[in-house]
Order: C-alpha cells, then structure tokens, then sequence
C-alpha cells in the first residue's frame, strides 16, 4: 500500500532530504550553487526557500541508520543539518557566563559547560547564525531544566518531592506575572529575587522578548505551564514511590518534552508561524508527536546514568520492562519501536500539511525536523550521557 506521505514526495534520493530541509529554513542564496560531479546540483545549506511539494520533501522517510554509520543508537531520525563548532561554542560560553549571574549550577559551572547545551542549540536551530537568538532559546531551555533538577528530580539540589507543587505554583508565577493587592506584591517581587531558578526564568523571557512577539512568548508560556503542570505529577508518583504504566507515563512526557523548546523555532529563525497554524489540531498533532520522540530520545540515551543515581527512575525503557517483564536490552528495543513510530507519524503528517499551509508553517515544520536530527546528534555526542 502506498501511504500518504509517499504521494505526497516527489521522489527525491534519500541522500538530498537534509540539503532539502535546509533549504526550506534558509534565506535566498546570493548565489548560484557550483555543479557537482556529472553536472548535478549540489546542495546547499543557504539555498532558496521551498515551497509545496519542495518542501514536503524534507520529511521524506529515512531508513534508521547502523552502529557503523553513525555510532550510538540506531533511530529511525534524520542527521543534523548544520554542524559548527565554533557557534556552539559562542553560545555555551556565553550561556554558562549567564547561569553564574543567576546563580543556578553555581557550584558546578564546568560541569555546565562540559554538557555544551550551547552545542545543542547550535545543532537544533540551523536556520539562524546569530548567537544571541539561539543565547535566547538557550537561556529558556537552561531555566526550565533547572526548574526540574532544583525543585523535582536532584535532591542534591534541594528538590523535595513534598514540596514541588508549592515551588513549581511560584515558577509558573515567575513565567506569567501574578498581579497581587499592593500589600503583598513586595513578598512575592522578594521571593523572585530570592531564588535563582526564578531569576533565570525571568531573565530568560526578557531576552526572548527581544526577537518574539507578544504572541509567540505567550505560546511559550502555555507550553511552561503544561510542562509544570507534568512536573507536578511526576513528583506524585515520586512521593508514592510508584512507577506509572507506560501508557500514563506517555501521557506525561508529551508535555514534560522539548516543546518549549520546539515552539521557539520560528522567533529564533526570525519570522513567526501564525497562531491559528500553530494551534490547528492536525498541526498540533505533528509537532507534540515530534516532541514526545525527541525527549524519548533523551530517555534513551539517559537511561544508563539514571540507573546509577539510586533514585526511582522514571524513563520508558525501565517502566516498559518492569510493565512487560522483559529485559533492559528487549525494554530498550520496544522503546526504539515507539520512538521510530512517533517520528513516522510526524513525516506522513508534516508532509500531508505542508502543500496546504502557508511558508511559514512550510518552514517551522521543517524546522521541527532538523530539530530532531539536532537533538539526536547533540543526545549521541555529549559528555553528559557518556561519562561518569
């Protein structure tokens, strides 16, 4: 049977798909593209944008690469689009420089930076080489996940699992101002200063201020408030010291994801996807459908550095062995099973929507695609997954 996203496609080699998705997130190039071998164009990173079918193209489907093209994990996901290490080294340094001014990670600064979240940004927004746009998204990224370590998962932070509802009410208050009578306005402006994880948050959307619209900090504001909201149950199941099955779990970690992080795509590539697109159901089908396999991604490669914590894990491959009564190494198969059929359901979907929405949603779901790839890449190579 022929599926949709086949039809869709207009047949282009599996080998042009990042050069295609490229080319939807670009800008104009100034100019033409030297032919390759035998006359055929090469692809570039800065080549026109691509419309329609063009565009659909970028989520042609990949067969999942081997342990011998591409060592770690073998995911059915794209390769990154851009790779370039001097920008992602601009942008760690600049992001640790930040967290010592708020004053989170502050006894571990170069830990922070051996983690290279500033790689990670550079890998999943390739349509920007301002390093402050991408500091931007790098800051909100960094202040929601010390939202989770400082208030829900390390309790070498101070997280207590009794008091994450109290303290994930004040983070949500940080993100979209509480408006309190004049008398107890002064405690609670107190109580943001107080905190770092609350001064990182606040300091955090102020710069994103500068290239979102109202209505994109809003959109991200909404993806916050879900992503507390899964906190708060996590930490429930922490203090009941239960492991949820995995279907509930799931429900979890479509929220407790990278949305946030994917819905800054477009004010970081410097053009904003309409808030009708963004909140059409089939829209938000695709992309919290891409999201939930990106932070499964990160369950996977996680999984063996949580297993030494001591702590009650919660991360798919252990709830679905402890569920199924299988091994880790099978657990770890059927996980790989889900993740690639999350990121097939987001190309036959991103494909179908793309010859009907307009450029802008042409560009943000091909942008959502090179975050994937951007994402699995940084996952795979970083020292935080792969030492001690």
């Amino acid at each position: 049977m022929v599926s949709p996203l086949a039809r869709v496609l207009a047949g282009a080699p599996v080998g042009e798909l990042v050069a295609v998705a490229a080319g939807v997130l670009a800008r104009p190039a100034p100019s033409p593209v030297p032919p390759g071998p035998g006359g055929v164009p090469r692809p570039r990173l800065n080549g026109p944008t691509g419309l329609g079918t063009s565009a659909a193209r970028a989520f042609r489907p990949l067969p999942a690469p081997g342990a011998a093209d591409r060592p770690g994990l073998s995911l059915h996901c794209p390769p990154p689009v851009r790779d370039d290490p001097a920008l992602g080294e601009e942008v760690n340094e600049r992001l640790v420089a930040w967290a010592g001014d708020c004053g989170i990670y502050a006894d571990r600064l170069e830990k922070l930076r051996a983690a290279h979240f500033g790689r990670l940004l550079m890998l999943t927004h390739p349509d920007t080489e301002d390093p402050d746009r991408l500091l931007a998204a790098a800051k909100c990224a960094l202040a929601e996940w010390a939202v989770d370590d400082y208030y829900c998962d390390e309790e070498a932070d101070g997280a207590v699992p009794e008091l994450a509802g109290a303290r994930l009410l004040l983070a949500n208050a940080a993100v979209d101002p509480a408006h309190l009578p004049l008398r107890y306005a002064p405690r609670l402006e107190r109580g943001l200063r107080e905190d770092p994880v609350l001064v990182a948050l606040r300091s955090a959307l102020e710069h994103l201020a500068r290239y979102a619209s109202p209505q994109q900090v809003a959109r991200l504001k909404h993806e916050l408030a879900a992503i507390f909201v899964a906190f708060g149950a996590e930490a429930a199941w922490r203090m009941a010291a239960e492991l949820p099955p995995v279907w509930q779990y799931l429900v979890n970690r479509q929220p407790n994801s990278f949305l946030p992080c994917i819905a800054l795509i477009d004010p970081v590539g410097g053009y904003e996807l309409p808030a009708a697109e963004y909140a059409d159901p089939r829209v938000r089908r695709a992309v919290t459908t891409a999201s939930l396999a990106s932070v499964l991604v990160n369950d996977l490669y996680s999984m063996a550095k949580e297993s030494r914590s001591g702590t009650l894990d919660f991360n798919l491959p252990t709830l679905v062995a402890a569920e199924e009564g299988c091994s880790t190494e099978e657990a770890v198969r059927r996980s790989i099973e889900v993740h690639d059929e999350l990121v097939r359901t987001f190309e036959a979907e991103a494909a179908l929507l793309v010859p009907t929405g307009s450029p802008a949603l042409a560009r943000y779901l091909a942008g959502v695609y090179a975050w994937l790839g951007g994402n699995h890449e940084w996952h795979r190579t970083s020292p935080k997954y792969h030492e001690g």
